[in-house]
């Protein structure tokens, strides 16, 4: 496998253990619950599944934010190498 990736065009990145922070999919996800559940009651499951629905749908609609929030640009500090 090595030494196919080092042949190959994948860039692989190796993460710390535990690095919610630079998971894009955990950043996502992040948003997704600021949007859809924090401070928020839906009196039915039909009522939340439509709301996680709109939030997919509209993804287009927020691709400023969802952009700026999945990006590669970030520091890792403290660490020794």
């Amino acid at each position: 496998m090595t030494k196919y990736f080092e042949e190959s065009k994948v860039k692989l990145v190796f993460l710390p253990s535990y690095s919610p922070n630079l998971n894009l999919i955990k950043r996502l996800w992040k948003y997704f619950c600021k949007i859809v559940l924090y401070n928020k009651y839906y009196e039915t499951f039909d009522e939340f599944k439509k709301a996680c629905k709109s939030f997919l749908d509209g993804i287009k609609n927020t691709r400023k934010e969802i952009s700026s929030l999945l990006t590669e640009n970030f520091q890792i500090i403290g660490t020794n190498t």
